[in-house]
């Protein structure tokens, strides 16, 4: 039946479906795709799979996590969109742009390395971390957070967030029969399903005004918002910046931060540190330069504050730690992150004082070349942990002490890891990342928040020079009983001294070679990160 003779019901239904069909670029979203379904099939294979042949799950989620980054290479060319509105093809909810390709690859290397530290710590813990149900939950986790940076969508957007979060949850809580792990958890989620109720909430009152779901929609039609839902608007950018505060681990939504990371099995704590925060920072970034740029008097000066208040607050939580208290080291690279947050603040907040796009690209640019250097050098600090606390189950700080003189390699590459992380040569890209970010700040007129940063980075050399000195020095042999900070449960007569030889395992050595060669290159030539995410963003 040709359309005229078809009745004018049908001919309008039809015309109304075919509006709504949208066509898929199968290669803008291979990368988040090809991980989820590596997380589907491996939890299917665990069904058929032996009890001595589990280790094939993680070296399969291994391949899929590095198929997951070559895929990101065909996007190298241009820009991609898909899930476009028929009648306006420049609106889309997937943009692979290369701001979308730098988090996604900062994204699935870290779940990379997570991967290859988390192989270690599931022969370790046989009976304790099931590992069908640990690789599916750590490649959906992947996938989501790999979607996030590439929604160009509210709807989109909380998805990928909650799609990210979910699975994070269960491996913070993965332990079987530990009340610690349990705990932390039960804390983590309350706190984010809390963040994202607020984040719904204002992302509810920013479509009641302006209509539309789309970002960049949103930043056109917000400017032409009626005066009387001018206060509501403003009320959406708040909560909706809130609920980000939390995912971010800005200060005061950062409670959750030390016991998550103290409860959870090492790899995943490190996984939280790296991801979890490039989750956090792309969704503000979309959020505020993206979707709000008219509201940045409200933005900008709010994230400020946020970011004065984080790396102060995270500085002098790690510098208060103890070093012989249980898992002091963990919890002070728990804290440490936290004013390393504060850090990736800073260039958010001076995009909103930028004169035109140009500089506000550049701002950001300065938090994804941060990001960028504190993933690589933040996984490898985890990853000698988690080779100590293959011998020494509290991973306290004073057990690091002489540790230059048992594994010459590990504390050589641990020096070098916090030395970035302070900013201090030979870690020179630490250097360049903190002037990078500082040098953001006053060009945006930020003088104050500069100042409080250069405060925070000279507390910060303290602890970090502090547990660097440590590793060369001579070792005294402790029983661990004889020290602070122990809980119930937590002691069991195991001595500190010096460890017999034992055996690095493949995977815990190629994280370490990896983020060691990562770190040193980008030392070496630091221009490379800095040019890599120095990107005109949209």
């Amino acid at each position: 039946m040709s359309p005229l003779a078809q009745p004018p019901v049908q001919v309008q239904a039809q015309t109304l479906a075919e509006s709504v069909v949208q066509s898929v670029d199968w290669l803008a979203i291979a990368p988040p795709t090809i991980a989820a379904v590596v997380g589907l099939a491996v939890l299917v294979a665990d069904l058929f799979v032996g009890e001595a042949r589990k280790a094939l799950l993680g070296w399969a989620s291994v391949a899929g996590l590095a198929v997951s980054l070559l895929a990101l290479l065909p996007l190298l060319d241009g820009d991609r969109a898909t899930f476009c509105l028929t009648g306006d093809p420049d609106v889309c909810s997937y943009t692979a742009d290369r701001f979308t390709l730098v988090l996604q690859f900062l994204v699935l290397g870290g779940a990379l390395l997570t991967a290859l530290l988390s192989m270690t710590a599931l022969n370790d813990e046989k009976k304790q971390l099931p590992a069908g149900e640990f690789w599916f939950l750590l490649l959906s986790s992947a996938a989501g957070a790999a979607l996030l940076p590439a929604s160009r969508d509210l709807a989109t957007l909380v998805v990928a967030l909650e799609v990210a979060s979910l699975p994070a949850f269960a491996l913070v809580g993965i332990r079987l029969g530990d009340r610690r792990s349990s705990e932390a958890a039960l804390k983590f989620f309350l706190s984010s399903v809390t963040a994202t109720a607020v984040s719904l909430l204002g992302i509810s009152f920013i479509y009641a005004t302006t209509g539309t779901l789309y970002l960049t929609e949103i930043a056109d039609r917000i400017q032409n918002v009626d005066g009387q839902l001018h206060t509501v608007t403003q009320a959406g950018v708040v909560l909706t910046l809130i609920g980000f505060a939390f995912k971010t681990a800005a200060v005061p939504f950062h409670f959750w931060v030390p016991d998550t990371y103290v409860g959870a099995p090492l790899p995943v704590a490190a996984y939280l540190s790296v991801v979890g925060k490039a989750v956090g920072f792309s969704g503000l970034i979309l959020i505020t330069v993206v979707a709000l740029p008219s509201y940045a008097d409200v933005w900008g000066p709010a994230l400020a504050a946020l970011a004065a208040l984080t790396m102060t607050v995270g500085n002098l939580g790690a510098l208060k730690q103890r070093s012989t208290r249980a898992y002091s080291a963990v919890r002070l690279l728990a804290w440490s992150s936290v004013g390393q947050a504060g850090y990736l603040l800073v260039p958010i907040a001076a995009a909103a004082y930028a004169d035109n796009t140009d500089d506000a690209e550049r701002a950001v640019g300065s938090t994804v070349a941060y990001a960028l250097m504190y993933a690589a050098v933040n996984l490898g600090a985890f990853a000698v942990a988690a080779l100590v606390g293959r011998t020494k189950t509290l991973n306290r700080v004073s057990d690091y002490r002489g540790l230059y003189a048992s594994n010459p390699l590990s504390a050589l590459l641990l020096a070098f890891f916090l030395l970035c992380l302070a900013g201090l040569p030979p870690g020179i890209i630490g250097l360049f990342a903190k002037v990078t970010v500082f040098s953001a700040a006053v060009d945006a007129g930020l003088g104050w928040l500069a100042v409080v940063m250069a405060v925070n980075v000279v507390v910060a050399l303290f602890y970090y020079l502090q547990w660097t000195a440590l590793l060369f020095r001579a070792r005294e042999d402790v029983t661990e009983g004889e020290t602070e900070g122990e809980t119930e449960g937590e002691t069991g007569g195991e001595t500190v001294g010096e460890p017999g030889p034992h055996r690095v395992p493949a995977p815990l050595t190629a994280a370490l070679v990896l983020t060691g060669i990562v770190g040193i290159a980008l030392s070496g030539a630091p221009q490379l990160v800095l040019r890599f995410a120095g990107i005109g963003l949209f």
